[in-house]
């Protein structure tokens, strides 16, 4: 369901169901769960996230709904156990993920991008919560994730409307970092990635983890938070490394 590559320690993660526009199921939810976490237990320093084919991720299988048969009790344990993990798994991993936006990614697909800490997708990538279609309300993390990167009024418009939208307007809501050529998103994600592997990854995945774990929290509370993610990093090799680097008037090589 999904394929996993990795090189110059960056460990690349493609959906691998071309034939079906890489629609989404519960089994590659798993898989991708299993692959991100193979990724923080090794030694690669970001996590690409792509599609193959030339589809990213067209949403939910609809063969796969109409061929399920479950009890609310069930359809719950299986969201839970499934996507809900998935983008607890995203949000939480101590790397840098970049979405390699490679073609349409809706429903789903567009919550996935919207988890990834960095988007960069091709011109004519369409994105769109098509939830409502089939009777549904926007799920992997999009009744929270949307309306912190574009707004409360355009995450409702998008959900309730469902309308498709083009990869340049989602940078413009702030959905995607870039929206690039498509015989350029390979050399715009090397460059991201060079830069990312420059600096420190540890103390990214602290960035990365105070950033999520304050979204919504009272002031002081967020404060406490960071001042006790700034304690661990304060510990850390890296700090020591860039502290020197500083004083001896050269570039920090972090490991």
């Amino acid at each position: 369901m999904v394929r996993v590559e990795t090189q110059d320690r960056v460990r690349t993660v493609s959906f691998d169901r071309p034939e079906s526009k890489n629609a989404f199921t519960a089994q590659v939810a798993t898989d991708l769960v299993e692959a991100l976490e193979g990724a923080a237990a090794s030694d690669a320093r970001a996590v690409v996230l792509t599609g193959d084919g030339d589809a990213f991720c067209a949403g939910g299988d609809i063969e796969a709904m109409a061929a399920r048969e479950e009890t609310p009790r069930e359809a719950y344990d299986r969201v839970e156990s499934t996507l809900s993990d998935l983008i607890e798994t995203l949000l939480t991993l101590p790397l840098p993920v970049v979405a390699k936006v490679n073609g349409d990614a809706v429903g789903a697909g567009t919550n996935l991008v919207a988890a990834c800490d960095f988007a960069y997708a091709v011109e004519v990538a369409r994105f769109g919560e098509l939830f409502g279609n089939v009777g549904l309300i926007p799920d992997s993390g999009g009744t929270f994730l949307l309306p912190a990167l574009v707004g409360l009024r355009t995450a409702k418009e998008l959900t309730m409307t469902g309308r498709l939208f083009d990869a340049a307007e989602a940078a413009e809501m702030d959905l995607i970092n870039r929206a690039v050529p498509e015989d350029e998103l390979d050399a715009a994600v090397a460059d991201l990635l060079e830069t990312l592997s420059r600096k420190p990854t540890e103390t990214l995945g602290l960035t990365k983890r105070g950033i999520h774990e304050n979204i919504g929290r009272p002031v002081r509370d967020a404060l406490e938070r960071e001042a006790y993610l700034q304690v661990l990093a304060y510990g850390s090799d890296a700090h020591e490394t860039g502290v020197n680097a500083f004083l001896d008037d050269e570039r920090p090589d972090f490991r």
